[in-house]
């Protein structure tokens, strides 16, 4: 009794922000009706509003009945158990938000909790709520591969005291192989006689092989998206698994409409951003490091090939199974111990005007003025990493501290003239190594949520963003003003340009700051200046 699900809609969404078009959806559905697919996930049911993100982000009951769905598919949709943890909530306040309808009358029959292993015991409660509802329940258990027997078993037997349709688990690393598979299913299988799931990532080029393995040992609900399409590596292919499960059900599979969407669509998506296993995939599910970690150096036309391979490489040594570049792990991670230094900015900035340089092309588009100002007026000057567009002579100080960047620049770093700021004491050892040589101004960091704090010789920040750290170099320094060139913004629709704002709006509300504004176009929301009239 096989249960063949898609999940595109949901786990395809990372790369378009879940903006998928009308015609695209009830194609694919038809594909998915087609291929004896049982249940289709057609997106989340989110509490996130920070940015654009298309109708399949919320998958609300009215967006859902506007769509040709065909008869027989049963239509789930997905809840991040993080957004049901919320402080001064109630779980079940949030999913009377989100569901506001019965499943008597809601389009949705089937809803799935998405949870990390320390968020598991405190959301299984949900599951009583959607149950008095009418909706089927499932649990993803995420991130298991690297637990103990014991936390298996033990994550099983919470499992068991609920009302669950299905518990799931999930190789979110892409680290697991067949007989690792099987070995975690004979875990659960300890205490869970339920139906069990799996939803496997293909960094190994294995979601395919350890799907069907997972389904030889009994599992009977398993997922797949077209194309792969998912966060990092992808997933298994429903165009392959289609197949295998039609073989095992012993009829036929009419798989030319999927074929032809993937043609039409998914395949021009995917040239533009990329999915698919991978070298560097593969050496992250080897190694058990967060495919996130990966897909963002790819996205990213900084990064060489030997820069990828230097930062894996050190992931390897240090750890990177919990390091994501979208979290506050990724710098308690990096940096070592307390937040500390030696240098303190004061000595050179005091009383001065800080111009900060950023990447953005208004550096480059308004060179000339820029370097008018910094002859004429003698600011303190601090560009950002290894960015290039003024005369070198004019640049002061670079300043780099988030990890990402920090690895893969450490010999561009080594080559340029100018002292480089970084919690230098704090670095591990093979960074250490990396900049021998080089003239360091150790300025220490910390990263704590919702803290601006700017010490004589070490700061405390909600972000490892290297922005952030040069705000607090200058404020630390005691700047009269800050000014800030090339902070062009990105696309809305790009997570980054909400990140940096959220910087900019945690800092305008400290005290004591000194007063900031860009002196070249930026869509960021601060107080602006035209480095012309200066």
């Amino acid at each position: 009794m096989v249960k063949f699900l898609d999940c595109t809609l949901r786990d395809g969404g990372y790369y378009n922000s879940w903006d998928f078009p009308g015609n695209v959806l009830n194609a694919y559905m038809q594909a998915m009706a087609q291929v004896d697919v049982d249940i289709v996930e057609l997106g989340l049911r989110s509490l996130a509003t920070q940015r654009f993100f298309g109708a399949s982000a919320y998958a609300t009951d009215e967006f859902l009945r506007e769509l040709d769905i065909p008869a027989g598919l049963t239509i789930a949709v997905m809840v991040n158990a993080a957004e049901l943890l919320k402080p001064d909530t109630t779980i079940e306040g949030i999913l009377q938000h989100l569901f506001p309808e019965t499943s008597s009358s809601s389009p949705v029959h089937l809803v799935r909790i998405a949870s990390h292993v320390h968020e598991f015991r405190a959301a299984l409660p949900a599951s009583a709520w959607l149950k008095e509802r009418g909706f089927q329940v499932g649990f993803n258990l995420m991130q298991v591969a690297d637990r103990s027997q014991h936390e298996v078993e033990a994550l099983a037997a919470e499992a068991a005291k609920w009302p669950l349709d299905v518990l799931y688990f999930a190789d979110s690393m892409g680290s697991m192989n067949p007989d690792q598979t099987a070995q975690i299913i004979g875990w659960l299988r300890k205490h869970w006689v339920g139906p069990l799931g799996i939803h496997t990532h293909d960094n190994m080029g294995l979601a395919l092989q350890n799907t069907l393995r997972a389904m030889d040992e009994g599992v009977t609900w398993l997922d797949s998206t077209v194309t792969g399409m998912g966060r990092g590596p992808g997933n298994a292919k429903t165009e392959q698994l289609a197949l295998e499960i039609a073989e095992r059900r012993g009829v036929p599979c009419n798989i030319v409409p999927l074929m032809g969407i993937i043609r039409d669509y998914f395949q021009p998506m995917q040239q533009r951003c990329g999915w698919g296993t991978n070298p560097y995939y593969y050496l992250a599910g080897k190694y058990g490091i967060h495919p996130s970690y990966i897909q963002e150096m790819m996205g990213d036309s900084r990064y060489s090939d030997e820069d990828i391979v230097a930062v894996i490489e050190h992931l390897r040594v240090e750890g990177g199974k919990k390091f994501s570049l979208n979290t506050l792990d990724a710098a308690r991670n990096f940096y070592q111990g307390a937040p500390r230094g030696s240098w303190r900015p004061a000595s050179l900035i005091a009383g001065r005007n800080v111009l900060v340089l950023g990447a953005g092309p208004g550096v480059a588009e308004h060179r000339a003025a820029l370097e008018r100002y910094i002859r004429r007026e003698k600011p303190f000057v601090m560009a950002l990493n290894t960015q290039t567009q003024l005369s070198p002579e004019l640049i002061d100080v670079r300043v780099a501290c988030h990890p990402v960047r920090l690895l893969a620049d450490c010999e561009e770093h080594t080559r340029l003239p100018q002292p480089l700021v970084t919690p230098a004491s704090m670095l591990p050892e093979d960074v250490k190594a990396a900049l021998a040589g080089k003239e360091l101004l150790d300025f220490g960091l910390g990263v704590q949520a919702d803290q601006f704090v700017f010490a004589q010789s070490h700061c405390i920040l909600p972000t490892s963003l290297v922005f952030a750290y040069a705000l607090a170099v200058a404020s630390s320094g005691q700047a009269r003003r800050i000014y800030l060139a090339g902070f062009d913004g990105y696309g809305a629709d790009d997570p980054r340009s909400a990140e940096v704002q959220r910087v900019l709006t945690a800092f305008e509300a400290c005290n004591n700051r000194p007063e900031l504004c860009t002196v070249t176009p930026s869509r960021y929301t601060l107080s602006a200046t035209s480095i012309y009239a200066m």
